[in-house]
């Protein structure tokens, strides 16, 4: 029923918004969003019970800029708008936000809807997070006193070098001061209020598993998911055909390796038209902890290299003091680490065990888990954003600085610079390639350019990385007159097992490490269990044939949820079981896989985890 009735409020919010007949039901200030929750659904089902005739009587109709609705064939309904953004992040929200803001600027008028595919906006964000306020500040400047939940300074910033016993501090290069230690999942719904404030339609619980062309193979859209399929692929009672989105231009914001912008990337080339070099990618796991009033330092700010991970394995942890005795402790690893026997839950688990960091959090209690892949490439690694119909904006393009650990602001000013160019578009007739142009005048640019050889120069081990590193910042300030090159893709850096020794993990104590069940609870994932996979196997033969002997199976490790799990067969010895319901869309799956066999696809909107305070 819920499935049901959020596919109906699509329509009517959209319809209503903007229609003299119905009351506005799009939420906020609206009467109907003080009345309760059941006379909301009761009122939805008799509303879709009559869709037929609502339907009937708006077909083709235009409400509000170029905003309309028909019934399409097969049973699908058809929205359209100016602009259609997919991924409710910083970057998409923040395009929505500035389209709008010139749209009152200039007395123009534009429909803008984002699409989410998490239950709700902020329900799939996760991230460190020390903010850099500088794209908000241009976007929205009156945040401080418009109540933007960015109040924890960084009031201390300090590196270490862990051995497994000890410490020593070394210089910060992360340059903090001034930033904010915030949740960057309650950012985004505050963000999102803003954005509908001015008249922006956000759909949360809605997946883009599909991208629309038109007969000259230029993007028009995208479709949303069928909903109610059953495991088998047939259609149980609850089935409601997907809705297709159809925009002037198309926003793609999906956030770090996007399902439909890997996808565009290489239908168009647009890595080799722009910097060239492939992504590389690192995975993040992430802990919010409560720990005794008297051990909180609102503000502080630690990040540590070393131990647990190997000199030849690029990463680190970060631990970040936030509001209300709250502190944020994770581990980043780079994917292309080589020993398949790695496991990054696991060392993630063993690094919350050094002494440094042990007598931190006993006595705490952790309140979420979460995980995620992150873009490490950065300027060398840039695609060519536009492409034909509408353009990828942040993470989807990789627009990290890696020596800082940040890439919410540069995100947000990327979606800032298309939402410019998409205005241009629609109301001068210019071309959305000035996007790009944009990309390269800004501080963007100039910020990525100054910190592009810090990742490679890792390549190689942690030592010489270490000292390119501190050459680059101190010497060179940016300028070293070479660009370093990334290594190997990171799934082809995965070495055979037999040049590797199993690492023997700790079992976890339950006060300070935790096995995966405990962990998944406290993401408050879920999925509809009887729906298709949406983690396809390319070819069903490779786990057993080529991963399994010849890797040892890290599929079952570099996944932090265990989706992935080796289980007897009678035939088989061992066969691979895919647990998709514990799936975290973290998307080390996609990435990782030595031979590239899994394709990570959307499944039905409205699943994955449910994060509130990451």
């Amino acid at each position: 029923m819920f499935r049901f009735l959020s596919r109906s409020n699509i329509l009517i919010k959209s319809i209503s918004k903007h229609s003299p007949i119905l009351p506005n039901l799009s939420g906020g200030s609206s009467p109907f969003s003080a009345l309760a929750i059941s006379t909301k659904s009761l009122f939805l089902f008799e509303l879709s019970y009559n869709c037929t005739n609502l339907r009937k009587s708006i077909t083709g109709c235009t409400i509000g800029g170029w905003r309309a609705f028909c019934s399409g064939s097969g049973g699908r309904e058809s929205l359209h708008y100016d602009v259609v953004i997919v991924g409710a992040g910083p970057a998409g929200l923040s395009a929505a936000i500035r389209l709008k803001q010139l749209c009152l600027e200039r007395k123009k008028d534009l429909s803008v809807c984002v699409l989410e595919k998490g239950s709700e906006v902020g329900a799939h964000i996760i991230s460190g997070n020390v903010f850099e306020t500088r794209a908000l500040d241009e976007l929205l400047p009156n945040w401080r006193l418009e109540g933007a939940p960015i109040e924890v300074p960084v009031s201390s910033d300090k590196f270490w070098l862990l051995t497994e016993n000890k410490h020593l501090s070394l210089p910060s290069p992360f340059d903090n001061k001034g930033n904010y230690v915030i949740s960057l999942s309650q950012l985004v719904r505050w963000m999102a209020a803003k954005a509908e404030e001015l008249g922006v339609e956000i759909y949360p619980g809605f997946a883009a598993s599909e991208i629309l062309y038109d007969e000259n193979h230029r993007v028009v859209g995208i479709g949303t998911n069928d909903m109610g399929i059953a495991k088998d692929g047939s259609r149980k009672e609850t089935f409601q055909s997907g809705v297709d989105l159809k925009g002037r231009l198309t926003f793609l914001a999906e956030g770090c390796r996007g399902s439909l912008s890997e996808k565009l990337i290489r239908k168009y080339k647009l890595r080799e038209k722009g910097q060239g070099q492939h992504q590389t990618y690192a995975l993040g796991i992430k802990e919010v902890w409560e720990i005794k009033e008297e051990k909180h330092e609102p503000g502080a700010v630690l990040h540590t290299i070393g131990w647990p991970l190997d000199r030849n394995t690029y990463g680190g942890t970060f631990l970040y003091h936030m509001k209300d005795r709250q502190v944020s402790v994770g581990l980043v690893v780079a994917l292309n680490y080589h020993n398949p026997y790695l496991s990054p839950f696991d060392e993630f688990q063993k690094f919350k065990h050094h002494p440094s960091i042990k007598s931190l959090l006993e006595g705490g209690t952790v309140l979420q888990y979460g995980a995620r892949t992150l873009n490490e490439g950065g300027f060398q690694s840039i695609p060519y954003p536009v492409f034909p119909g509408g353009a990828i904006i942040g993470c989807s393009a990789g627009f990290i600085n890696v020596p800082k650990i940040k890439g919410t602001h540069t995100a947000m000013k990327s979606g800032m610079l298309a939402a410019e160019a998409a205005f241009n578009v629609l109301f001068e007739g210019s071309q959305l390639e000035t996007y790009w142009d944009s990309l390269k005048k800004s501080w963007i640019w100039e910020e990525l350019y100054r910190a592009r050889n810090y990742r490679p120069a890792f390549e190689y081990g942690l030592v010489p990385g270490l000292a390119f590193s501190a050459l680059e910042r101190y010497i060179f300030r940016g300028n070293m007159p070479l660009t370093l090159k990334h290594g190997k893709p990171d799934h082809e850096a995965t070495e055979i097992a037999s040049h590797h020794t199993p690492i023997p993990y700790p079992k976890p104590d339950g006060l300070l490490s935790f096995d995966v069940p405990t962990s998944l609870y406290r993401s408050n994932t879920n999925h509809e269990h009887d729906q298709p996979v949406h983690l396809r196997l390319r070819d069903p033969n490779v786990p057993q044939l080529v991963n399994l002997p010849k890797f040892g199976g890290p599929e079952s490790r570099y996944c932090p949820a265990r989706v992935y799990e080796y289980v007897p067969d009678e035939k088989l010895g061992q066969k691979l079981q895919i647990n998709a319901q514990n799936c975290l869309h973290c998307k080390a799956c996609d990435i990782k896989d030595p031979k590239q066999n899994i394709e990570w696809t959307v499944p039905e909107g409205g699943g994955g985890p449910g994060y509130t305070i990451m």
